[in-house]
């Protein structure tokens, strides 16, 4: 079993800048992704970057593609999303997770763990 800690959500105005961490702990051996997915009222959860644990390869979602940067402290078990120009439509709630295979397609099947999630506020 793998469990996923978030941390470091809140407000900021547009343009600002927020850094999320989640750390594993548990059978961290046995993932091969570390993901962000993130959900919104309204809304279903969308995959926002995933990064390969062992190659360090990263993937993101178009809509946060040279804004959030997506990376990694193996040593510490521990995934970052660094977004930085925050746009209101990123208001969302925040979700660390993890796939046990590949998760490089960002799809919420792929990913077995689940965090309990940090909300992120972005104001005009």
């Amino acid at each position: 079993q793998v469990r996923l800690v978030e941390s470091g959500g809140g407000s900021v105005q547009a343009g600002g800048i927020l850094r999320l961490s989640c750390t594993a702990s548990g059978y961290t051996g046995g993932i091969a992704y570390l993901g962000w997915f993130r959900s919104s009222a309204g809304t279903v959860r969308e995959g926002v970057a995933s990064i390969d644990r062992r190659g360090g390869g990263t993937i993101y979602a178009d809509s946060v593609k040279g804004r959030f940067t997506v990376s990694q402290d193996n040593a510490k078990n521990t995934v970052y999303l660094q977004m930085n120009t925050l746009k209101p439509e990123d208001t969302a709630m925040y979700y660390c997770a993890a796939a046990r295979y590949d998760g490089s397609s960002l799809r919420e099947s792929e990913f077995h763990y689940w965090g309990q999630g940090t909300q992120v506020t972005v104001s005009s």
